[in-house]
C-alpha cells in the first residue's frame, strides 16, 4: 500500500498558509515551518495597553478574488473604510468621495477645489472601463490596456492633469505601493484601481493578524501540521549530482527533515538564499509607520477616510505621505478613553522616532490650524525595510515560476504574482496545484 505523500511548506506568511491548506485539502501531509513563534508573516498585529497596532499600513481589500475565494470575510468581523479619501495641505482639506457608492457625497466631490471637473470626469470614465475587465487579464497581457507603463505615464496618456496626480494620485499611490513617484507599474494601478472600484477596504475588528490566524485555523481543519519556531537552513532537491530523485531534504535547526517536495513560501531574500533562483525579486520598498494617542472624542473629521498629504514635494519629505484614523474606522483598535491614528512615511527614514513623531504632529497642526494637539503621544514604531518588492514597468514578465527550482521543490509568494495579499494568497493556492499535480503523475 502506497504512503501519503509528505510536503513540508517553508514559511507562515498567506501564501504558505494557502498553500498548506490546500495541500492538506487534497489530501496530502503537510507540515508548516515557521521561524517566527506565529504564523503570519509581514501580517501581524501588536497588542499593547488597550492598542492593536499593524505592522505598518495595512489593510485588505475585499474585491480581490483571493481573498473572496480563501477567507471568510463575515467571520473576520470587518470594519470599513469609507470610499475616497480627504486632501491636507497647510490650511486646507477636502473631500474626494465616490459618488457612485455614496450618493451623498456627490456635492463635496463636484465641488473638490483640488480637482479640475475634468480630472473628475476622467475617473468615472476610467471607472467603467476598468471594471469591464476580467483581473486575471491584467497582468496575462490579454486585456485592452495592456501596454505596461509607469502610473504617472499612464495616467497623463488618458489626460489626466498634473494637479490631479500631485494632489491625489502620488499620496493615494504612494499608500499603495509605497512609491509616492508613481513610477510603479500601470498593471498594478488597473488591478487595485478596478478592486477599489468594485470592493471595500476594511480590517478585521481585532487586527490583520485575524486574517492569517483564520488561515491557520482552516490549515488545522484540513489535517495540516503548523510548527514555530523552526527555522529552515537549507533545502536540497535530488542526488548529489543534482538529478531529482523525488525526495527533498530540509536542513533545520531542529534537525534534517525529508519530504517528497517542498513548498519555499519565504519572503524573497530568504527564498532566493534556499532555492538560488535569481529571478526572485529582492529590490525592497520600505516604509515606517507610527502609531499616536489622542484624546477621546478628538475626531480628524476625515469621515473614516485615509488623509493624504497634499503638500508636494516639500510637504511628503516634512510630513507623512497619509495619516488613518484608526480607532474611527475601528473602534477595537484602542480603549474607549483615547484615540488612536497612524502616519506612515515611505522608504527607510533615518530620522529618529522621536523626531518622525514631531514631523507627524506638525504636519498636522498645520492641516488643522484651529486644532489643538496637546493630548499627542507616540505609541509605537513599525520599520519595515521590506514591505514590498519593486515592481517598476514590465516586472511581472521577469518573476519566477512555482516550478522554477530543482526538483520537487515549488515557490509560493506574492513574488511569483505581484506584491500583494491578492498575489501572496493566489500564489499559495497555485503553488499547490502544482505540487498535486505532479505528486499524482
Amino acid at each position: 500500500m502506497q504512503s501519503t505523500p509528505h510536503v513540508i511548506v517553508v514559511g507562515g506568511g498567506l501564501a504558505g498558509l494557502v498553500a498548506s491548506r490546500h495541500l492538506a485539502g487534497a489530501g496530502l501531509e503537510v507540515s508548516l515551518l515557521e521561524r517566527n513563534d506565529r504564523v503570519g508573516g509581514r501580517v501581524r498585529t501588536i497588542e499593547r495597553d488597550g492598542f492593536r497596532f499593524d505592522r505598518g499600513f495595512q489593510v485588505l481589500f475585499t474585491g480581490y478574488p483571493a481573498v473572496e475565494r480563501e477567507l471568510d470575510l463575515e467571520g473576520l468581523d470587518l470594519r470599513r473604510f469609507a470610499p475616497g479619501a480627504t486632501i491636507a495641505r497647510p490650511n486646507h482639506r477636502s473631500t474626494v468621495a465616490d459618488p457612485f457608492r455614496s450618493p451623498g457625497t456627490l456635492p463635496a466631490t463636484v465641488l473638490n477645489p483640488d480637482l479640475s471637473i475634468g480630472d473628475k470626469l476622467r475617473v468615472a470614465k476610467l471607472r467603467r472601463t476598468l471594471r469591464g475587465i476580467d483581473p486575471g487579464e491584467i497582468f496575462s497581457g490579454d486585456s485592452d490596456t495592456a501596454d505596461d507603463e509607469s502610473i504617472a505615464a499612464y495616467l497623463r496618456n488618458r489626460g489626466f492633469s498634473d494637479r490631479f496626480l500631485e494632489n491625489f494620485a502620488a499620496p493615494f499611490y504612494g499608500g499603495i505601493t509605497l512609491d509616492r513617484s508613481l513610477s510603479t507599474s500601470s498593471q498594478v494601478f488597473e488591478y487595485t484601481f478596478r478592486t477599489l472600484a468594485d470592493g471595500e477596504t476594511v480590517v478585521p475588528a481585532t487586527g490583520m493578524e485575524a486574517i492569517p490566524a483564520q488561515l491557520a485555523d482552516r490549515v488545522a481543519d484540513e489535517g495540516g501540521t503548523i510548527r514555530t519556531g523552526v527555522t529552515a537552513d537549507a533545502v536540497t532537491a535530488g542526488n548529489s549530482d543534482g538529478e531529482s530523485d523525488g525526495d527533498v531534504t530540509v536542513s533545520s535547526d531542529d534537525g534534517t527533515l525529508e519530504a517528497d517536495a517542498v513548498v519555499v513560501a519565504t519572503d524573497p531574500p530568504t527564498a532566493r538564499d534556499l532555492t538560488d533562483i535569481e529571478a526572485i525579486p529582492t529590490e525592497a520598498r520600505a516604509c515606517v509607520t507610527q502609531y499616536y494617542a489622542l484624546s477621546a472624542g478628538m475626531d480628524l473629521e476625515t469621515g473614516k477616510r485615509l488623509l493624504l498629504n497634499a503638500g508636494g514635494e516639500n510637504g511628503e519629505r516634512e510630513g507623512p505621505n497619509h495619516v488613518v484614523p484608526h480607532s474611527e474606522v475601528a473602534p477595537e483598535y484602542a480603549p474607549d478613553d483615547r484615540t488612536l491614528i497612524s502616519a506612515t512615511y515611505l522608504g527607510e527614514r533615518e530620522e529618529t522616532d522621536e523626531e518622525l513623531a514631531d514631523r507627524t504632529l506638525r504636519a498636522l497642526e498645520s492641516w488643522y490650524p484651529e486644532r489643538a494637539f496637546d493630548g499627542f503621544e507616540p505609541l509605537h514604531t513599525a520599520r519595515v525595510s521590506f514591505a514590498q518588492f519593486d515592481q517598476p514597468p514590465g516586472f511581472h514578465e521577469g518573476l519566477p515560476n512555482p516550478r522554477d527550482p530543482d526538483g520537487s521543490v515549488y515557490l509560493a509568494g506574492d513574488y511569483t504574482r505581484w506584491s500583494s495579499i491578492q498575489g501572496a494568497m493566489e500564489s499559495g493556492r497555485r503553488a499547490a496545484s502544482a505540487v498535486v499535480e505532479d505528486l499524482s503523475r
